[in-house]
């Protein structure tokens, strides 16, 4: 099995760690900074709020039974419905999620390739 990632995201006081392969985590952390950047230019009702990735680590050892580790995929499938969901007129939200589907279609990728593998 390849070697896995994990990001540490951050909304007010919730935490959420996201388990991703390592040769995929560069991409996870410049789309973070990337929508960051971007969401105040949206004048969509409807704009998320979104965690901020604030550290990466190999290792993670969660010890406090409220929290968990969210799938690479499943994170970025739910921030692609979130974005995609967004009624924006004014930007063009095409270009934040072309950065976001491409992410997917790698991930997607990479994990069907761990399962010919295993």
């Amino acid at each position: 099995m390849s070697k896995m990632r994990f990001a540490i995201l951050q909304l007010g006081d919730a935490i959420e760690f996201v388990e991703l392969p390592s040769t995929h985590m560069y991409q996870l952390t410049a789309l973070n900074q990337r929508l960051h950047k971007e969401l105040a230019k949206l004048t969509a009702s409807n704009v998320p709020n979104l965690p901020r990735l604030i550290a990466e680590c190999d290792q993670l050892e969660i010890v406090s039974p409220q929290n968990s580790i969210i799938h690479g995929l499943e994170y970025i499938n739910q921030l692609e419905r979130t974005f995609s969901s967004i009624q924006e007129k004014e930007y063009p939200l095409i270009s934040l999620l072309t950065e976001i589907r491409a992410l997917q279609a790698q991930l997607e990728q990479w994990y069907e390739e761990e399962e010919e593998l295993a």
